[in-house]
């Protein structure tokens, strides 16, 4: 049965030289798998053919390999495109796939089933925390988009808080940067996180990643209320962190920072956020609430975001407005798995 064999995908490079060793087979066999499975998309070792029969064989008794098909799929007009997955243990999660400029593409990978950081704005986190995925359960999410075209770009911006699963998140890393595998640049891999600072900082010291930080506020007050992790690591700790951050040379951390009416989109936010920014590499991504259903909060004027993103371009910030994708289907990060939530529970109440 799958339960008593490996799954190959949840090893990554190392894992899995050492997996064949212990077969007695060569360290070359495992580029040979990872091409197969991520360079060429098979799903059953009977297809590697650069591979004897026996081995072959050998393989199919102590291993298998996943394969995800969404459960449900929603195309909006914009070609943004959303998947539900259901796993194996009944729970679902979310992945985007986002039609970019000159026809690339950009693909928003979940890391957690739900969400333990709890922020205001955010449907994923009303759901709290159910459990962290596994590195096979997030590299499949990279698979199943594959199938529909190539992934140019990969975001950790998705269900959950990528350094609350961080060991995960890093195997799944190795497994993306894998020259025989997927080989996706560095460069090429964003991972965001709402500020757990000792696994920033963990992060960077044990693996290369574009670091995006959700930040959101200006002052420790709105930011409190807004994202409960900046209660245990405030914005100077935050900060701090972001200047000690590895970066290589022209590199800079992405801020992202949702603009809500009222709340955090002010001239003197703006002149703020300037004044936290000063000394890093940085520029931010100005995004537009998404506004959804049961969310008290509402999205700034096109004139507010205007005036926001000319006061940080005004003070040498690079800021750029982040287009909304999606908004005609369920494109908000947990709005589709609300929906099935939704209608599961008024078919069971109608049983």
């Amino acid at each position: 049965m799958a339960d008593s064999k490996v799954d190959i995908k949840g090893l990554d490079p190392e894992e899995l030289i050492q997996f064949l060793a212990g077969m007695g087979k060569e360290k070359f066999r495992a580029g040979q798998i990872l091409s197969w499975i991520y360079a060429r998309g098979v799903t059953s070792f009977e297809d590697m053919t650069d591979l004897s029969k026996d081995f072959r064989g050998e393989l199919a008794r102590r291993a298998f390999i996943s394969d995800w098909t969404p459960e449900k799929v929603e195309t909006g007009s914009d070609g943004t495109c959303k998947y539900l997955f259901r796993l194996d243990d009944g729970q679902t999660v979310e992945t985007v796939r986002i039609p970019m400029e000159e026809g690339r593409t950009t693909l928003c990978i979940s890391s957690q089933v739900g969400c333990a950081m709890g922020c205001a704005f955010c449907l994923t986190g009303h759901f709290g925390l159910m459990r962290n995925l596994y590195p096979a359960e997030i590299i499949n999410q990279v698979c199943a988009a594959s199938k529909e075209g190539p992934v140019n770009n990969i975001v950790f911006m998705g269900m959950g808080e990528p350094l609350h699963n961080l060991e995960n998140v890093i195997i799944a890393l190795r497994i993306l940067y894998a020259p025989h595998g997927f080989d996706f640049s560095p460069r090429k891999v964003t991972l965001s996180t709402s500020g757990l600072v000792p696994e920033m900082l963990e992060l960077g010291r044990r693996i290369p990643v574009n670091l995006a930080v959700s930040l959101n506020a200006t002052t420790d007050a709105v930011r409190n209320e807004l994202m409960p992790v900046n209660r245990r690591y405030p914005l100077k700790e935050l900060m701090a962190a972001c200047r000690d951050f590895p970066l290589k040379p022209r590199q800079r951390i992405t801020f992202e920072y949702a603009l809500i009416r009222g709340v955090n989109d002010s001239p003197e936010d703006a002149r703020r956020l300037v004044s936290l920014l000063h000394g890093i590499p940085a520029k931010v991504n100005l995004i537009p609430f998404n506004e959804h259903e049961g969310s008290a909060f509402q999205g700034p004027t096109e004139e507010t975001v205007r005036m926001f993103q000319t006061a940080l371009l005004n003070r040498g910030l690079v800021a750029i407005r982040r287009s909304s994708k999606g908004r005609d289907i369920s494109a908000a990060c947990g709005q589709l798995k609300a929906k099935m939530l939704e209608r599961e529970e008024r078919v069971n109440s109608e049983q």
